[in-house]
This record gives C-alpha cells, structure tokens and sequence, in this order.
C-alpha cells in the first residue's frame, strides 16, 4: 500500500465522517463497557434498546450489581445471546465494585480480566472514555482493511498491528470509529455501495465479491 493510497484513504474518510462518533449511548463510564460487551455479535442500535431500559431501571453501579439475573435477562433477550450476556452484565457490574474502586480502569489487562470483555472490547473503552490511542478490530473493520488491501488476514491481532504501522498514532481513535461506520454505512458486507466510493482504484473487488 503506497503512501498516496493511505492520504488518500484518510482524506475520503475524513469527508465523509469529518467528526465521527462512537454510536453506543450511554451517561457513566460503566454503562459504556457493559454497552459493549453487549455489542458483541449485534448491532449498536439493538444495544441502545436494550440499555435504554436497563440503565433506567437500574440507575446506579450497586443497583446493577444486585439485580436478579433474571430480570436482567428478560431486558436484553432482544440482542441475542441473553443468557451469557446477562451473566457477564452482573460479573462486570461486581468486578468494578469489588475490584477497581466502582471506576473503569485504564489498561488492557485489568479490562479483559472481566467477563465478556476481549481486546477489541477493551481498545473501544480505552479509546473512547480515556483518548488512549487504541486501534479496535471488529467486523467492519476487517472487511474494509482487506478490500482496500491495506491488510491480507482475517486475524484481529494481526490486523491491529498492521493498521498501527500504516497509520500516525494520533490519528489511531478516529480512524478505527471512521473504519467501523464506513463499514457499517457504505462498505456493507453484502451489498457494499461502491457506485461513487473515491477507494475503486485500489479495492480489492474479489473480497467484495466473496462477502
């Protein structure tokens, strides 16, 4: 990948996504992690549903930390995976209680010593709540680094740190938000809007055509 070809990349992002966001609501440090382990294997508008109702209901980290599972369960039944998830919700809950003084921590290992929460998890709050330059590798970002072939695998890990080495460091936390919404809003998995997209020179159109 040429030089050109990545300013070229960072300008298109920039234009279409000059301030981009992180589409998870949420009001406390807390509801943010929890918001993204939920994410997992859904979307971040289910998510929102889902969380809505349970940071309403229980509007504090305590009152989170002793709900009955089972009501928990039957508040995120819609996302999917509910039964996992609702056990992690409480387990994360506990953790930051009993663990970290009630406050997310700040580093990698403290975050994936919780339930439900990987290194892709915890690149997202790392980047997000404390602006520390993270580099998230998900779905979207997967499939967008392979068709503009600034990467050749399907491995997170590797995929993270062939990104870090394209890309100014500084510049890491909006481009992987760029990344995400990009895949998520133009560059889809199965019908990827390609009819005025500024990357056809350099797409790798077999990935396309195999997604």
């Amino acid at each position: 990948m040429m030089k050109k070809n990545i300013l070229e990349i960072e300008d298109y992002l920039d234009e279409l996504f000059k301030n981009p966001k992180c589409e998870l609501n949420y009001n406390h440090d807390y509801e943010l992690l929890i918001a993204v382990m939920l994410s997992a294997q859904t979307t971040d508008k289910g998510v929102n549903k889902v969380t809505k109702v349970l940071f309403s209901k229980y509007d504090t980290l305590e009152k989170l930390s002793k709900a009955e599972i089972q009501d928990v369960k039957e508040i995120i039944k819609p996302i999917g995976n509910y039964n996992k998830k609702a056990v992690n919700v409480l387990e994360i809950a506990n953790s930051l209680i009993n663990n970290f003084n009630s406050k997310v921590p700040r580093t990698h290992e403290e975050l994936e010593s919780m339930k439900g929460i990987g290194r892709k998890s915890a690149n997202v709050v790392l980047g997000e709540l404390f602006d520390i330059p993270s580099f998230a590798v998900d779905t979207h970002v997967i499939r967008v680094a392979n068709r503009l072939k600034l990467v050749n695998s399907k491995d997170p890990v590797v995929i993270e740190e062939k990104l870090k080495k394209l890309f100014k460091k500084e510049n890491w936390n909006k481009l992987h938000k760029q990344f995400v919404l990009f895949g998520r809003y133009k560059c889809e998995a199965i019908k990827p809007d390609c009819s005025d997209c500024k990357f056809q020179e350099f797409c790798h159109k077999e990935y396309v055509k195999s997604k």
